[in-house]
């Protein structure tokens, strides 16, 4: 559990691993060569979800930044 909220600047320099990294890339080529195991495919859609969460929570970081 978190103790504190994480600051706008951190949100928004939050970064995936490089193993993370490296596996969404493989992913991503494996689906586009010869496509997906069902657990694979799985895999991939929470890259995606935790991926859109992050891009929402960066943009609402960004916002509390933003000079009034």
């Amino acid at each position: 559990m978190l103790a504190a909220l994480p600051s706008p600047q951190e949100v928004l320099a939050l970064r995936p691993s490089a193993e993370a990294s490296e596996r969404a890339e493989a992913l991503l080529r494996k689906n586009s060569e010869i496509g997906l195991t069902l657990e694979e495919q799985a895999e991939w859609d929470e890259i995606k979800r935790v991926e859109h969460l992050v891009r929402v929570a960066k943009a609402k970081a960004a916002l509390k930044l933003k000079p009034a």
